[in-house]
């Protein structure tokens, strides 16, 4: 008995030390970055050119799920079972199933959210190669050696936000953005941004100022409203300088009027922030469309016939400023079938 005893106790010291020792190794390797960042391109097309003025503009907002979260998955933190993505097989297929619809758009802007560089949970695969067209660019949100949790562990994370176009970008930054979550949570959690991209006009001296999102989702809502708060000061500030301003990507928050066309069902899993309209500065719109979903709870797979446990929101679509007139936004109803949220296609064309 004694010594049961005393292998429990040392098992005990060991599991406490261990957890220590991770703790302060996260929190010495922590991701820290600056408040703001200039983003190097990871692919340049020589010979871009400006911005057409007077011509219509298509830019595809996507968030990927870093081609793990396709028509099969479930994730634990919305309530299903597994932590990891899909096999490496199966990864690769939703990859380049995203890729295929990608190049079939031929928008002129893109930008993606969860575009992993090399981690564990994709097996390493650098999908900014895979995918990356023309002026390529890539900011991290998602930076750490190790998540250790939860069983079996999440593992070595590098991912972030990805902007592409074929015309001319003068810079690009990454804006840190508020962080809701206290340490030592902190250390192997996102740190969320927005890639900031700036387009020369052709004729002008203005620029389209193109900011790829992807706010917070699981806080208690104070990450979300601190964030929604900073973007609206970067696009009112960069709109009283002359610019356009197109925000767009994945707000983890229901654009106004959604609840209405596909309502929480399930208030004891994961439910999205509400986005305001009184959250815009003055003259700015939103644009987004409801005919259909651009997510999915991935408490299951995908099956649209099990209309009872089948939880649907729109939460990626954009903001435009009052220079940018919206010609029409359309979300791709893909089925979901290489990742949990739909492709939204938006056309605009940039007013003098």
């Amino acid at each position: 008995m004694k010594k049961l005893l005393k292998l429990l106790v040392t098992l005990g010291l060991l599991a406490v030390v261990t957890a220590a020792a991770l703790i302060l190794w996260l929190t010495l390797t922590e991701y820290k970055p600056a408040d703001v960042e200039t983003v190097d391109p990871r692919a340049v097309l020589t010979g871009s050119k400006p911005l057409p003025a007077g011509e219509s503009l298509e830019i595809l907002s996507w968030n990927i799920g870093y081609a793990g979260l396709g028509r099969d998955s479930d994730f634990f933190m919305d309530g299903g079972e597994h932590t990891a993505s899909a096999d490496e097989a199966t990864v690769r297929a939703y990859l380049e199933g995203i890729g295929r619809t990608i190049g079939e758009q031929g928008a002129d802007a893109v930008i993606l959210q969860e575009v992993d560089l090399d981690s564990s949970r994709t097996y390493g695969i650098d999908q900014v190669r895979a995918l990356g067209s023309g002026n390529v660019y890539h900011a991290l949100n998602y930076a750490c050696s190790f998540v250790p949790y939860p069983l079996p562990p999440i593992g070595r994370v590098r991912s972030g936000l990805m902007t592409m176009t074929d015309y001319a970008v003068d810079c690009a930054e990454r804006l840190s953005l508020p962080c809701p979550f206290s340490w030592p949570v902190r250390a192997a959690n996102l740190k969320r941004c927005l890639l900031v991209t700036y387009l020369p006009l052709e004729g002008t001296d203005k620029q389209l100022v193109l900011i790829n999102l992807h706010l917070e989702a699981y806080d208690s809502g104070e990450g979300k409203i601190a964030q929604t708060r900073q973007l609206s000061e970067l696009i009112r500030g960069e709109y009283e300088k002359g610019n356009y301003v197109i925000a767009g990507g994945d707000f983890n928050q229901v654009f106004p009027g959604s609840l209405d066309v596909y309502p929480n069902t399930h208030p004891d899993l994961w439910q999205a922030g509400v986005l305001e309209r009184s959250a815009l500065p003055a003259g700015f719109s939103f644009a987004f469309d409801l005919s259909a979903p651009t997510c999915r709870l991935l408490n299951q797979p995908y099956d649209p016939a099990d209309t009872v446990n089948t939880q649907y929101y729109v939460i990626d679509g954009f903001i435009l400023s009052p220079n940018v007139e919206l010609e029409s936004v359309e979300t791709l109803s893909l089925g979901f079938e290489n990742s949990d949220h739909n492709p939204v296609l938006l056309r605009v064309s940039l007013t003098p």
